[in-house]
């Protein structure tokens, strides 16, 4: 069979695509030639590569009908941010494809109403806090939350009506080699694992108690081989594809200062002196995560898919900053 995965460069597809290859799937990766996958592998030799810029693409209205042309069995979207995106490569795909997975956000929650969020819960997503920097992409800091529920809503209705044989699995902070954790502190300033592993003080919102729920990049990858190995039952659902457990930030922060033999040295403090003291940059995500403060059940995988994460968020989050410390990106 012939999958064409979209994005397939990036941290997921790191994991994902050798697994497609060595499943016997001929794969090609749709990529805008800009990123590389994060580990090598032997597989990606057998994977053929199509340059597409998407946006440009879309806006001329072609990128759905380039997609359809490689006459894919499966398609796996996983850079699809906007409900005007995925219409247009549905449209192009209705009666082409045997399924069509994307992958979407535990952002769809919003705010939770009870923890563990399930997959059958009422959505409350809410906007991303604009930051005030020039260097991050307009494009991922939209409506992200809302833009993804819009379009899993989009494509479960197409499966229900319409029979479009479309996936939706939703990934939690995604983390493995090459690729910056969230932190302790709820953002990617790599210098509070730093803090950590030196007993300097860390200061901490609130009393920590609000949760990150992380997921290795190896761990989604599984998950969606197993939605595609159980298309009866997978096709017309969504997924949450996160660890066993969500973290708080103050057990988390503990863990890894123990990681590195040390006790942690928190400070907990008020949001308004959070925010003067930490730059705009590490509150304004700290304010994202700790505002969703996601803690998914992943039992309806577990059931459906046979999901079974191989990495704790702890353990996830810890090969992660191993590899920056022996890649000499944290110098501890």
């Amino acid at each position: 069979m012939r999958v064409v995965i979209i994005g397939g460069s990036g941290h997921v597809g790191t994991y994902l695509v050798p697994r497609l290859v060595e499943a016997g799937y001929q794969v090609v990766n749709i990529t805008r030639g800009q990123s590389k996958p994060y580990l090598p592998h032997a597989a990606w030799s057998a994977v053929q590569s199509v340059t597409i810029d998407r946006r440009q693409a879309e806006q001329a209205g072609t990128f759905g009908a380039q997609v359809a042309a490689l006459k894919p069995d499966i398609v796996i979207d996983m850079v699809c941010f906007t409900l005007e995106s995925a219409a247009q490569i549905v449209e192009a795909l209705v009666g082409k494809v045997g399924h069509f997975l994307h992958c979407g956000t535990m952002w769809v929650h919003g705010y939770p109403v009870q923890h563990p969020v399930t997959e059958d819960m009422a959505r409350h997503p809410f906007p991303r806090y604009e930051l005030s920097v020039t260097d991050v992409d307009p494009y991922l800091l939209e409506d992200y939350g809302g833009q993804k529920a819009a379009v899993e809503a989009y494509l479960l209705d197409r499966a229900r009506r319409d029979a479009f044989p479309a996936t939706v699995l939703h990934p939690g902070h995604i983390v493995g080699p090459g690729h910056n954790p969230v932190n302790p502190q709820g953002n990617v300033n790599l210098d509070v694992f730093v803090k950590l592993a030196s007993g300097t003080e860390l200061l901490l919102p609130h009393i920590g108690m609000e949760t990150v729920h992380h997921v290795h990049g190896d761990d989604v990858a599984q998950a969606f081989m197993r939605a595609i190995q159980s298309w009866s039952v997978s096709v017309g659902e969504s997924f949450h594809v996160v660890s066993p457990a969500a973290l708080t930030l103050r057990g988390y922060a503990e863990s890894i200062a123990h990681y590195f033999g040390r006790s942690a040295n928190l400070s907990f403090v008020s949001w308004e002196t959070f925010c003067q003291r930490v730059p705009e940059r590490d509150w304004s995500m700290t304010w994202d995560h700790i505002a969703h403060s996601p803690n998914g059940s992943i039992a309806k995988a577990q059931h459906l898919l046979g999901y079974q994460p191989r990495y704790t968020s702890l353990e996830a989050v810890i090969e992660s900053v191993q590899w920056l410390i022996n890649d000499g990106v944290i110098t501890i």
